[in-house]
């Protein structure tokens, strides 16, 4: 059965609910916690598994509380975890979340944990997992170099390639030829392209600077305003699923993985990214990242 690798990382998610996320210096009375599963990486994993696609899980957790909680919700959300290292000398990553209750926007601050000491040689005894993949999915919360060697056995064995270039940061240009997909938000985008995205037009024009940097195909996510396609010929613009959002946590990460599984059932280009804008939309539906994340009939019943 084809299935599709994952590699990132676990952390804790404690949210912070509040009328609206702090200025600097200030302290406010907030109306509720919350502590659930998130990273990237598992939230793409979630969002896949959730979705019945088969999904193998590459990461690295500490012997702790939260590396606890990681190996149960992992596994009750049918998630190979066979490449999963347990590393008593580390933490479980967490982030302190802000979460703004009137508008769903939030402000986090990540601590990687244990997924930080990640080595290339660590990782050697995994490959085999990425080799066997229809799918390879990552993103930027591991180590650049370990995450660039594990695109690069991925196109050695002709396994499709997805960049989720989140949190933004310096890579090498190498780096590019190995992505089949790159999909940054606007944010992102513009760290990569220095063209400030406010409508559909900059989109455009920040993909063409991409994809002259020798990227195959451009996916950028703009939110409330929905998202912008091409491969340098085809161009494709949807808008944003129409849903009472809540909570826009772990929404990226929802269109990443729901596009990955998408593209496993062998879905057209355009109707994979219809399929993931949904997922996306109806993962800011609920609070929380990965516990957010929609069944497949939840996308199916979405009409619009």
């Amino acid at each position: 059965m084809s299935y599709i690798s994952v590699f990132g990382i676990f952390v804790a998610d404690i949210s912070f609910v509040g009328k609206r996320i702090p200025t600097v210096g200030e302290s406010m009375i907030g109306s509720k916690y919350n502590i659930s599963p998130g990273g990237k990486g598992c939230n793409q994993a979630t969002a896949i598994a959730k979705l019945g696609g088969k999904v193998s899980f590459i990461s690295k957790i500490g012997k702790d509380t939260y590396g606890d909680m990681a190996i149960k919700i992992l596994s009750e959300n049918k998630i190979e975890i066979s490449a999963v290292d347990i590393d008593p000398k580390s933490q479980t990553g967490v982030a302190g979340i802000m979460l703004d209750e009137t508008t769903g926007k939030n402000a986090i601050n990540v601590i990687v944990g244990a997924p930080a000491t990640l080595t290339i040689k660590d990782l050697e005894k995994y490959f085999n997992i990425i080799d066997k993949s229809e799918i390879f999915l990552t993103q930027l919360e591991t180590p650049v170099d370990v995450t660039l060697e594990c695109l690069k056995k991925a196109k050695e064995n002709n396994v499709l390639t997805i960049l989720n270039p989140a949190p933004a940061a310096k890579i090498d240009n190498q780096f590019f030829k190995y992505v089949d997909y790159f999909t940054p938000n606007e944010t992102e985008a513009e760290f990569y392209t220095d063209i400030k995205i406010l409508n559909i037009e900059d989109a455009k024009k920040a993909a063409k600077s991409l994809i002259q940097k020798g990227l195959k195909k451009i996916i950028i996510t703009l939110g409330e305003k929905g998202l912008f396609y091409t491969d340098g010929k085809e161009e494709i613009f949807i808008e944003a699923t129409k849903v009472k959002a809540i909570d826009t946590i772990g929404a990226g990460d929802a269109f990443n993985g729901g596009f990955a599984y998408a593209l496993l059932q062998k879905k057209p280009i355009k109707d994979a990214l219809i399929f993931a804008n949904k997922v996306a939309g109806l993962s800011t539906t609920k609070q929380g990242a990965g516990n957010a994340m929609p069944s497949l009939e939840e996308v199916n019943k979405l009409t619009n």
